[in-house]
């Protein structure tokens, strides 16, 4: 089955290219970038860079998942969700879809994004973390077809993900962003989406000094992601429940392309409800 975003177009990207143009709009922007400086520690005037302290009138981690930002200013959770494993390769291949592809497997999916003419990323999810990509033709032959005699593109790279809610995400002067502040499981495709509202609305917090906004809407936009992430979750642990929503799913192919703008937020709540009786009802039906 297969439907397109509402109104909307992505572009495929590496994540190396994202990465250089954030940085070349930050320097124009006038942002002093300090590379090779890592930050040690944190103090009531600001951060600890290479044995000195910078101060700051506000300390932001954007960290990542192990977040040290959250770790020293005492934001860290308790709560540890069980982690998933990615394996990501590029495949000097020609796109065969103008569309990302989610192939589900047995505890396991793989999703395609095609980047440009010649060059196709491939990223394998399970909760296996020794699975590699060649081990799991079987789970998925029409993109066995497409990939088994491929020319790698890039070096293997791995990663973890996982589901994980924080209760706070500021205190003080520091406020968390993007994977330090909670995390959605990579098969949402909502990470770097989900960051980047988060950086928007912190960015109108700081402007008004009240970091408590920034608490409140980063619960609100958190939200939705974490809903879907528990339910694609839900699917992988159960495949029968995983054939039933897909079977209802192919007899009225309208109801995905409805949950896709449910999954981008762009529902109304007359539409959201609209859309979970229909889900509810196909799921009855298959």
């Amino acid at each position: 089955m297969e439907a397109s975003f509402p109104a909307i177009t992505g572009i495929g990207v590496r994540r190396t290219v994202l990465h250089q143009r954030m940085v070349e709009r930050a320097q124009e922007c006038g942002v002093s970038l300090l590379w090779n400086t890592p930050v040690s520690g944190l103090t009531q005037e600001g951060a600890i860079l290479g044995g000195e302290v910078m101060r700051a009138k506000w300390v932001i981690g954007a960290d990542g998942m192990q977040s040290r930002v959250r770790r020293w200013s005492g934001l860290d959770s308790n709560s540890r969700q069980p982690v998933r494993f990615a394996q990501r390769r590029h495949y000097r291949v020609k796109a065969w879809t103008d569309y990302v592809e989610i192939h589900w497997g047995k505890n396991m999916q793989a999703y395609v994004t095609p980047l440009k003419n010649d060059e196709t990323c491939v990223v394998l999810i399970s909760r296996n973390p020794r699975l590699r990509l060649e081990e799991t033709w079987r789970e998925f032959p029409r993109l066995a077809g497409s990939l088994l005699n491929a020319e790698l593109s890039s070096a293997e790279r791995g990663a973890v993900t996982r589901m994980c809610e924080l209760k706070t995400v500021c205190h003080g002067n520091v406020a968390l962003t993007g994977d330090a502040s909670g995390s959605v499981d990579a098969i949402t495709g909502e990470g770097l989406c989900l960051s980047f509202r988060q950086a928007m609305a912190l960015a109108d917090a700081m402007a008004t000094e009240k970091l408590d906004s920034y608490q409140q809407a980063h619960r609100r936009l958190a939200r939705r992601p974490h809903h879907m992430g528990r339910l694609l979750l839900l699917l992988d642990r159960y495949p029968a429940l995983r054939r039933r929503a897909m079977r209802g799913l192919a007899k009225d192919p309208q109801l995905f392309a409805r949950l896709l703008t449910v999954h981008l937020g762009e529902a109304s709540p007359k539409f959201l409800a609209a859309t979970g009786v229909r889900l509810g009802w196909q799921f009855l039906a298959a």
